[in-house]
């Protein structure tokens, strides 16, 4: 294993551990996968299904030779992370107007309830090899959830910064009953980014952002869950919500693994679904511009994609022209029927996770996406991580609202509307 900037190539050993090249550039993680047995391997994972109390139950670990097969059991960190549901659901089709199947796979099943469980298993496990006792990240809520699950787990102490507006509550409030210490700021998540990349090192922190290739390295194991639960045949399509572009980044670099090794004989196409209020790299690929802007002001219901300077866009970038992906940006009022949907459907899903299905049946409307291929949209939350998306909704006047009725406890009242 090798640290490789994405920027210049660069290549450091793992002793030299740090988040970014000299040049500024982010990190990848290279494996020498030279001596890998792929059909052994399949074997094994398959063998690790049966799994119940060892680390190799996790949906994480159970891939841990394509992950970090250089730690140590001792420092693995886990909560039986993964092992998520994957769902092929026939309201959710019928919404999109596939012809094919649509499955949804449920991240938001995870311990902590987001996909951020995946990466930061391994992260956590990372900084806990390298002796460190004090986690820390800057989040709009999933990653601090996770994050201060995962130290309270490892016995150590988590330090969250979020921002002081634009956030869930709930996921604020998961953090803290974790035992995280808190703090809110004023700006938004880049700058929260900013000062951990300046002062994390003299503070004695370790950073489970997702400028932290190991982050990215636990989330490749959800392509590797998907391809393995459908027998290494995966579907045409692969549609993320593209927030901080993290698990953009892990699926793409998760797929080229599959690929290269032999698990899967070709690469579906990568959808990357942003929220108009907060798309600024939809309108960089869109435009087919050179540069990247930030968008100073992010504003959308879906809290976890209200941010405006995605640290891992040019590692997404790579990923869409690996996969000939696309890009797309939905309304707010998109995202909030589509998550009506998957509700209603009995999945269920935080608002950033509808943006997948918003943005598959707008790429249908488009002709992007055809009637007949197949399509797999990821989930990132649960339900419950934003339950004041929920009243606003259902609530107000939106397509598939279901109000509560307020009525005379009479028989003859319920009986009239059953």
């Amino acid at each position: 294993m090798k640290l490789q900037c994405v920027d210049c190539h660069k290549e450091y050993a793992m002793e030299q551990f740090q988040y970014q090249c000299e040049c500024g550039g982010l990190f990848d993680i290279v494996h020498d996968f030279k001596q890998v047995d792929t059909e052994q391997l399949k074997q094994t994972f398959n063998e690790r299904l049966s799994e119940r109390m060892t680390p190799y139950a996790s949906g994480v670990w159970r891939y841990k030779e394509l992950i970090f097969p250089e730690l140590a059991e001792e420092h693995m960190v886990t909560k039986y992370e993964g092992n998520t549901g994957l769902y092929n659901v026939q309201s959710v089709k019928d919404y999109v107007g596939l012809n094919q199947p649509v499955y949804l796979k449920a991240q938001s099943e995870n311990p902590s309830g987001s996909f951020k469980d995946n990466g930061m298993a391994v992260a956590v496990s990372h900084g806990k090899s390298l002796g460190y006792d004090k986690f820390t990240c800057t989040s709009t809520g999933n990653t601090s959830s996770s994050l201060a699950m995962y130290s309270s787990m490892a016995g150590s102490k988590s330090f969250v910064f979020v921002p002081n507006k634009n956030i869930s509550m709930n996921k604020v409030m998961q953090t803290l009953a974790y035992g995280a210490k808190v703090f809110s700021t004023e700006g938004k998540y880049d700058e929260g980014i900013n000062f951990l990349q300046a002062h994390s090192e003299e503070l004695g922190l370790y950073v489970c952002n997702s400028i932290n290739p190991f982050r990215i390295e636990g989330q490749k194991s959800i392509i590797f869950e998907i391809a393995h639960y459908l027998n290494w045949q995966l579907p045409d399509w692969i549609v993320v919500p593209g927030g901080a572009l993290s698990n953009s980044t892990a699926l793409g670099k998760g797929l080229k693994d599959l690929y290269d090794l032999g698990f899967i004989d070709r690469l579906p196409r990568v959808a990357i679904v942003q929220a108009e209020g907060a798309s600024p790299f939809h309108k960089m690929m869109d435009q087919k511009a050179e540069q990247f802007v930030p968008e100073s002001d992010p504003n959308t219901v879906a809290s976890a994609l209200n941010i405006g300077n995605p640290p891992s866009w040019k590692k997404a970038k790579n990923v869409l022209h690996a996969t000939d992906g696309v890009t797309v940006a939905v309304t707010d009022e998109e995202i909030l029927d589509a998550k009506a949907v998957i509700d209603q459907s009995g999945v269920g899903c935080e608002p950033a996770s509808a943006a997948t299905v918003a943005g598959l049946k707008q790429l249908l409307e488009r002709q992007i996406v055809d009637r007949d291929e197949t399509a797999l949209c990821v989930l990132t939350g649960n339900i419950l991580k934003d339950t004041s998306a929920l009243q606003q909704y259902h609530t107000g006047d939106y397509q598939f609202s279901n109000q509560i009725v307020n009525t005379e406890l009479t028989f003859t009242n319920i009986q009239k509307q059953l």
